[in-house]
């Protein structure tokens, strides 16, 4: 059991919907981000998702890529995002965390070294969006061996009979992205959403979260209402990007946290 099982099976309990906020670590500087990051659980996230800042964010809209250069600026670096995290746990020692990004900087640290270092620093789980089930003898396997939950991404184009392959190793939870394109592109509806979580949910017994084109309390509240959950992240990051003080922006995140709990 990790946290994030742990997480899941509190929120059940508690007749809950999980909320799920994204931030880009080191965004716009280390302080700033860690403040932010030490302030999502008091504001009603149950699952942080701690992006690491890469050169060609691929699934990224411009949004998160902003976040991701303002951070590598900055001098952001993978060591220090595993740094991050090892701080934020001195102070919290339950709130799951799940580094989101991509392979290449895992690859070039080396994937016995980076699972080491993120079990160490107390990270619960891992999306990797540019490595295919094909691929998960790269990463996948090793990470669950090492304790850390591989989350995977299923799409409105993942069909029935590519879903099997997709769910295979995948643990913790399984991130549903609402729409066809990149972050922060286009609105999510739960009318399309629905029967998508319905059929991975036929596929698994791993909690569906729902993730992009959700910007609002309502927004968040209609799509926890057809999955477990859902995940807020470009809306979180433009409120950095704009300079808002942390204390601004804790409060539209707990708005967002308390319209999905509302589900």
């Amino acid at each position: 059991m990790t946290r994030i099982d742990d997480t899941f099976a509190r929120l059940r309990a508690e007749g809950k919907k999980a909320f799920v906020a994204y931030i880009m670590a080191g965004d716009p500087d280390l302080e700033t981000s860690l403040a932010v990051m030490r302030g999502l659980p008091a504001a009603g996230v149950d699952i942080i998702e701690l992006g690491m800042p890469f050169t060609d964010p691929m699934a990224d809209g411009l949004t998160i890529q902003l976040a991701g250069q303002r951070a590598l600026d900055g001098g952001q670096t993978l060591q220090k995002t595993l740094d991050m995290v090892a701080e934020f746990r001195k102070g919290d020692a339950t709130t799951p965390v799940v580094m989101m990004g991509y392979y290449n900087p895992i690859y070039s640290r080396g994937v016995d070294r980076f699972l080491a270092d993120a079990k160490a620093a107390g990270i619960d789980g891992l999306i990797v969006v540019d490595l295919p089930p094909e691929e998960d003898v790269e990463l996948c396997i090793p990470a669950q061996a090492a304790g850390i939950n591989f989350i995977r991404l299923a799409t409105p184009t993942t069909d029935n009979k590519r879903l099997p392959k997709v769910m295979q190793n995948t643990s913790g939870f399984v991130y549903y992205v609402s729409i066809t394109g990149i972050t922060g592109a286009a609105a999510a509806e739960a009318a399309d959403v629905g029967p998508e979580v319905a059929r991975i949910k036929a596929a698994t017994d791993l909690p569906v979260i729902v993730g992009f084109g959700i910007t609002t309390p309502e927004a968040a509240e209609r799509i926890a209402g057809v999955a477990d959950g859902c995940v807020v992240g470009s809306a979180i990051v433009k409120l950095v990007g704009e300079g808002r003080p942390v204390a601004e922006v804790l409060a539209r995140v707990a708005e967002l946290a308390a319209g999905a709990h509302r589900a």
